[in-house]
């Protein structure tokens, strides 16, 4: 597999610095083909340019019957171009991050701003004239999987936790960024208490990174419900006779 690691910490000899050293060891290992995007090292951009509108409106009526390729190429600005030449050649996507104020940080945020734009992340429509997102984007047939570290511990991003159920917490980024543009996203690999680990605690959480990574190319997704797979109304809304006595995040995942 190609695999797009990509990377927002300022410190690179940090916990998160150091867990992503071991991760892709652990994949060229194993014969796989690594591209990092290591935010902080390249010092991107992550405000949005009138450059950056002027390059998209060039490509906002391309259509889905043009090559990913060619939705990728021709008037983007090349930093952008080069992220999306990134994510089209990769298998796998791994989004790596620290978080901060229940969220990624304003770089990576940047970055999916930026980098999936009209006619690449959204705005992409089928032959009917209908709009392909939630399973059926661009980036469809890659696999994702989000990497964060927490100052927390884990018992408060679990379903009764104080800050909300992990899977919640990270609804956004997996299903509205990722599963959004197409990828099939995999559980996300939590690092908790990390201000207070130990030698045993960071070798534990290097133990699970590795065997997770290991999992890239099998490990079973989380099983979103797709937008054109029947369970929504024209409206988009789940159907009544599905979950009919539930609401939340919680329903838009197959259970």
């Amino acid at each position: 597999m190609n695999i797009l690691w990509v990377f927002a910490h300022p410190e690179p000899r940090s916990l998160n610095g150091t867990l992503r050293d071991a991760a892709l060891t652990e994949l060229r290992a194993h014969g796989h083909t690594v591209e990092q995007s290591d935010l902080y090292a390249m010092q991107w951009n992550p405000v949005v340019t009138p450059q950056d509108y002027a390059h998209d409106r060039a490509r906002r009526f391309r259509v889905a019957a043009a090559s990913s390729a060619a939705l990728a190429a021709g008037t983007q600005a090349p930093d952008i171009a080069a992220e999306q030449q990134k994510l089209l050649r990769a298998d796998a996507v791994v989004l790596h991050f620290p978080l901060w104020w229940y969220s990624m940080p304003a770089i990576m945020k940047g970055w999916v701003d930026r980098v999936f734009v009209e006619g690449f992340g959204y705005g992409i429509r089928a032959a009917d004239g209908s709009t392909r997102r939630y399973g059926d984007g661009v980036l469809g047939g890659k696999r994702a999987m989000v990497v964060l570290s927490m100052g927390g511990s884990e018992h408060t991003v679990s379903p009764r936790g104080i800050s909300g159920s992990l899977d919640e917490l990270l609804y956004p980024i997996q299903h509205g960024i990722l599963f959004y543009t197409g990828m099939s996203v995999l559980p996300p690999v939590l690092v908790a208490s990390a201000d207070r680990m130990t030698e045993i605690d960071y070798a534990a959480a290097e133990s699970e990174l590795r065997q997770r990574v290991k999992g890239l190319p099998t490990d079973e997704p989380i099983p979103y419900r797709s937008q054109n797979g029947g369970d929504y109304d024209r409206r988009f809304v789940l159907r009544e006779n599905i979950e009919a006595n539930e609401i939340g995040v919680r329903i838009h995942t197959e259970r």
